[in-house]
């Protein structure tokens, strides 16, 4: 069985209690805090206009709505939480902020298994007794038709974990250091994406050379054309995009207008001869979440039930 890297079902929840987050931001310099008063309303407004843009492409999203209580500041970044994959497995990951534990809902897992077809769970979650922590597809990029995951180290993303989870999905991995700033890159999915002929990577936040080389020889060696993009684009959250595909079997990139903004001509035109690409106005969600569009959208590889 060949796996996708792409799928045209996405899971998104809409947010009950958007904010600022004081416990992510020890480690997210993506993060700002405003004084906007209405962050709520704002997000609402982005996340709803994301659904609308994603239905009119023909691509699939469930949509569950986050509840009022606990306050959950960042349940819209449901892909640090689970993921899953093809072969009918869901992971559940552990995460560094405590109040971040709480958006694992059993209501979105059981309604997953009612929808689609759940042969395996693989439960990380028990590292956070340890202070150990690896967040999802926030953590892990993972090209899934050549079984690598690319993860760059910090405080949530330990390797112990990440060789767990290679093992039991049978992926093998290509870790790194990467910073801006003097500061380590809290997650890698903010600066690079893999889609199914190119990946994305801002190559300048890898100050290793013997690490660079690894990436970029397993990249081309998986037929990946290399696009580059600039410590500054990523900043932008040029790096944190998600090729998805849509019910007509066409595959899109999927990013923030702030991120498409950033791009130039010529990336623009290196990312069009592989696919159209997609974009929508998430800059509250950006600014005080830290994440970009991204890591708003878990992919959903499961097998749906017959109705």
């Amino acid at each position: 069985m060949t796996t996708a890297q792409s799928t045209n079902t996405l899971l998104l929840v809409r947010p009950a209690n958007f904010g600022f987050n004081a416990q992510t931001a020890v480690n997210n310099s993506f993060q700002a805090k405003t004084e906007n008063r209405e962050l709520q309303k704002h997000a609402l407004r982005e996340f709803d206009r994301l659904v609308e843009t994603l239905i009119s492409v023909k691509v699939n999203p469930i949509v569950v709505n986050d509840e009022p209580q606990p306050q959950l500041p960042d349940a819209v970044f449901p892909n640090n939480w689970f993921s899953t994959h093809s072969d009918g497995s869901l992971c559940l990951y552990p995460m560094f902020a405590e109040n971040r534990r709480q958006e694992r809902k059993d209501s979105i897992i059981e309604m997953l298994k009612s929808r689609f077809t759940v042969s395996n769970i693989f439960d990380f979650t028990h590292f956070e007794q340890q202070n150990m922590f690896l967040e999802g597809t926030g953590s892990m990029v993972l090209d899934r038709t050549n079984r690598t995951a690319y993860a760059c180290l910090s405080p949530r993303t330990v390797e112990e974990i990440l060789d767990e989870f290679c093992e039991k999905l049978k992926f093998k991995k290509c870790c790194f250091r990467a910073m801006f700033d003097s500061k380590e890159i809290y997650h890698t999915n903010v600066m690079m994406s893999v889609a199914d002929k190119y990946a994305i990577i801002c190559t300048k936040a890898v100050a290793n050379g013997n690490e660079l080389k690894n990436i970029m020889e397993n990249l081309l060696s998986a037929n990946r054309e290399i696009i580059e993009i600039s410590i500054e684009q990523m900043q932008h959250f040029a790096g944190n995009m998600l090729q998805i595909s849509n019910s007509n079997g066409e595959t899109l990139l999927a990013m923030s207008a702030q991120a498409y903004a950033s791009l130039s001509v010529e990336q623009i035109k290196k990312i069009e001869r592989y696919n159209d690409i997609l974009y929508s106005d998430i800059k509250t969600i950006e600014t005080s979440g830290g994440g970009s569009l991204r890591c708003m959208l878990a992919e959903i590889f499961l097998e749906k039930k017959s109705e």
